[in-house]
């Protein structure tokens, strides 16, 4: 993938597909371009090296406030990167051409709180009074765990990470609650505390795991059926750990009941041009510790 081919899809928005493994070696202009023109639609895990991954909460102006309350109040699932203004589908903070309706391979539509449908451009669907938050999200510090030598099963193997409701409350706001969601990866025993040090260095991707262990201490019954992704092995010698997901406002978004809210497609992340160890304006502290450890 070159970047003459990315001004060639801007210029006449022509459909060009890429694999997985094309995208991997592409960077996050390239890799938006290819998603807003037709050509990706699937799992972001991998892709973007060096840049700040994030999740996607779209929802109207009236709840915008409260929303963003619940975010303040529960960092650790819901670190805030970056908020559109009110009926502007531009995410000018997050990077130099991010258009929210299409730049994220794909979206999940809710009404009333129930998943109402699934698609891959929102720009029929967008109104004036929508207003776009952009989350953190785990799959930034993946490749630090790569480079390290820790072994990333979904990303080996083409997958979407495993992500659980857990029995981990959030604190309300409004009419947003509800438990929080985890992703879980299968790290070897011996390397736990290294992928432990290594995420807690991005308190914007969800920091330090939550639990590692015994899942059902969080709630979690079978790891073989996730609520969301594609289960993952648990190898003998390796060690289920679980980091806080910003897939936890699609929960609280059910409980919410609004008549509209669009968020991505869990796995299915919006890639920014935010390094990924950059400083960030984030509305309350990001804690540096998990929630519980063992």
């Amino acid at each position: 993938l070159s970047s003459c081919a990315v001004n060639h899809w801007d210029e006449r928005g022509d459909s060009v597909t890429a694999t997985y493994e094309e995208l991997k070696h592409a960077d996050a202009t390239q890799v938006r371009a290819t998603i807003r023109y037709g050509g990706y639609d699937s799992h972001t895990a991998g892709l973007g090296q060096g840049v700040l991954q994030a999740n996607v909460v779209i929802l109207p102006e009236a709840q915008a406030l409260n929303f963003m309350r619940f975010c303040q109040r529960n960092p650790k699932p819901c670190p805030i990167a970056g908020v559109s203004d009110t009926g502007n589908p531009s995410m000018s903070t997050l990077g130099g051409d991010i258009d929210i309706r299409t730049d994220v391979p794909r979206y999940n539509i809710y009404r009333n709180g129930e998943l109402a449908d699934e698609t891959t451009d929102i720009t029929e669907i967008w109104r004036d009074d929508l207003v776009a938050f952009a989350l953190g999200c785990s799959f930034t510090f993946e490749h630090a765990l790569e480079k390290a030598g820790i072994p990333v099963w979904h990303i080996a193997h083409d997958k979407t990470v495993p992500m659980f409701r857990s029995n981990v409350e959030t604190i309300p706001a409004g009419p947003f609650s509800g438990n929080m969601v985890v992703s879980m990866r299968a790290i070897p025993e011996a390397r736990v505390p290294d992928a432990v040090e290594i995420s807690r260095r991005y308190p914007l991707a969800h920091g330090g795991p939550v639990w590692w262990g015994e899942p059902a201490g969080i709630g979690v019954t079978d790891l073989s059926n996730p609520d969301w992704g594609d289960a993952a092995p648990v190898p003998s010698g390796e060690v289920p750990v679980f980091w806080a997901c910003g897939v936890t406002p699609q929960v609280a978004i059910e409980a919410a009941r609004l008549p509209l809210c669009i968020t991505h497609k869990p796995g299915h992340m919006l890639i920014t041009d935010i390094a990924e160890d950059a400083e960030v304006p984030v509305l309350g502290a990001v804690p540096s510790q998990p929630y519980a450890e063992q």
